[in-house]
This record gives C-alpha cells, sequence and structure tokens, in this order.
C-alpha cells in the first residue's frame, strides 16, 4: 500500500521513512532510534489503513515517540522548527 504525504503547500509526496530517521538524527538521535521510531510510523500508519496522511499530524505522531525516547531529542526538534523553518508546533 502507498501512503502519500499531504505537504503544507498542498502538495502530495510518496511516505518516505528514510525522511523521518534523517529528521531525527539531526535532533541529535541515534540511528538506531530513529529507525526504530519510523518503523513504528509505517506500521502505525500502515496497520490503520491510512493512504494519506497530513504532514502536520505526522509530525505529531513522530515529536509524540521521540518525547518518550529522549525529552532534549524532543527540544532541539522544537527549537530548530521555531528558528529555522519559523513554525509552531501544536502539541
Amino acid at each position: 500500500m502507498n501512503i502519500s504525504v499531504l505537504k503544507r503547500n498542498g502538495e502530495k509526496e510518496e511516505f518516505m521513512p528514510e525522511k523521518i530517521i534523517v529528521s531525527l538524527v539531526k535532533t541529535g538521535a541515534t540511528p538506531e532510534v530513529a529507525r526504530k521510531i519510523a518503523k513504528i510510523i509505517e506500521g502505525r500508519l500502515l496497520e490503520r489503513g491510512v493512504s494519506e496522511i497530513a504532514t502536520k499530524d505526522l509530525m505529531k505522531e513522530v515529536l509524540e515517540l521521540l518525547k518518550k525516547e529522549n525529552e532534549e531529542w524532543y527540544n532541539n526538534w522544537l527549537v530548530f522548527d521555531r528558528a529555522v523553518k519559523k513554525r509552531k508546533i501544536e502539541a
């Protein structure tokens, strides 16, 4: 089953677990933890039969798992998102 991610600008792209892994490693997460979280997210989406998910909803799920793993990595994500991407996460 193919899963599409609906981006903020309205475009759709194929769900790629690798993008989650890269983002998580940038927060300080180990590659092993990043892969684990990406695998959990992908499994959840497949289990629910999701064919499309909005970026913000996907991000909420990723952040929920990241926060459980390591509060510092979670905070690093938030700081990066605010400073670089000029976004605010609705928790």
